[in-house]
């Protein structure tokens, strides 16, 4: 089913949308913009989607026991040197 919508663009606007008309790219203006709000679409989706999984982690780390920052300094120290081992980088 297709809506007939009336809607106003920028000079900027209008003229990308009918270059990319004129150059064969897209068959109409209808169709630029179709695809313009696909686009916009699966993008507000995607945050969405990562959004969810951001809380969601961030409610699981809450309910984690927090650790001291001696502890955290540690283990960073340790995971540096480890790394440094690997590579082996002098210091």
């Amino acid at each position: 089913m297709s809506v007939k919508s009336s809607i106003s663009l920028t000079d900027q606007q209008d003229a990308f949308a009918r270059s990319l008309v004129e150059n064969g790219q897209y068959s109409s203006m209808s169709s630029v913009l179709q695809q313009g709000l696909e686009l916009l679409r699966q993008k507000k989706e995607a945050e969405a989607v990562e959004t969810a999984a951001l809380r969601e982690l961030l409610q699981r780390r809450l309910k984690e026991p927090t650790i001291s920052n001696v502890k955290m300094e540690n283990r960073v120290a340790a995971m540096i040197e480890r790394k440094r081992r690997t590579v082996r980088v002098d210091p």
